[in-house]
């Protein structure tokens, strides 16, 4: 649990990728997180390993990204909101493990060329979203800064901002608070409101059917998770927290 918290205080989104193919020992590493999740959950998480095809396309990527080589595909149908909470939820467990392996990742929503993912869907599903993976450089490109400054527009909300209580706040939700604060966010907008009454942690969203953001919910629960030291959700909108007992 502890490089998890420790990488979700040094993660930040990369969009430049240096030219160095994914060791065995990453990619083993990597697909055993998703096999893992994949069977646990009944998702339909890609690993996409040496294919940057996705990203060729300006005309879809819009510049925003070089390099790209490797990527986790959400795999779902967009219209299942617990699915796509789910993919929301243990992607960022794998961003998190990619960051504390020292790669670089990025959450991608629109700015890449879903028909060209060498994945075969079937029925209803599609790829609404992907996770950038890869080496980096140490410092952020000169556009990796400017593509952040016109990305994360506006201050963070404040813990006070994204909390309903009606009671005084203890020290691990508080934890778990600072953590979600640090969660990635479609346009950074920070949507999920957590409620703690009568001592029961409760994670919504108003509007249920924006785009994306049932992958937002599911970020925030697990950032919410590691922060306050341990814990499970139930998913959908409105899931209720079991907290791991500690102390504080």
């Amino acid at each position: 649990m502890d490089h998890l918290l420790e990488a979700i205080e040094t993660r930040v989104s990369r969009r430049s990728y240096i030219d160095t193919p994914l060791k065995p020992a990453d990619v083993e590493a990597l697909q055993a997180l998703v096999d893992k999740y994949n069977g646990e959950e009944d998702l339909n998480m890609r690993l996409v390993v040496g294919n940057g095809d996705a990203f060729l396309n300006f005309r879809k990527t819009y510049g925003f990204f070089s390099g790209v080589q490797n990527y986790l595909a959400l795999v779902g149908d967009a219209k299942d909101f617990i699915e796509t909470e789910k993919n929301g939820y243990f992607g960022e467990l794998i961003v998190l493990e990619a960051t504390a392996r020292g790669l670089g990742t990025c959450w991608v929503g629109g700015t890449f060329d879903r028909h060209a993912t060498p994945i075969e869907l079937v029925g209803t599903q599609s790829v609404p979203c992907v996770i950038t993976i890869g080496y980096v450089e140490p410092e952020l490109s000169a556009r990796e800064k400017t593509i952040k400054r016109i990305t994360h527009r506006g201050t963070p909300k404040t813990v006070d901002e994204m909390t309903r209580l009606d009671e005084p706040i203890p020290g691990w939700f508080y934890g778990g608070m600072k953590a979600v604060q640090k969660a990635p966010s479609a346009i950074n907008r920070q949507p999920v409101i957590f409620t703690l009454k009568d001592g029961t942690v409760t994670a919504a969203v108003e509007n249920s059917d924006a785009e994306r953001i049932a992958y937002d919910l599911g970020i925030a629960k697990l950032h919410f998770s590691i922060g306050a030291g341990g814990g499970s959700w139930e998913f959908g909108n409105g899931g209720m927290f079991s907290r791991t007992i500690h102390d504080t």
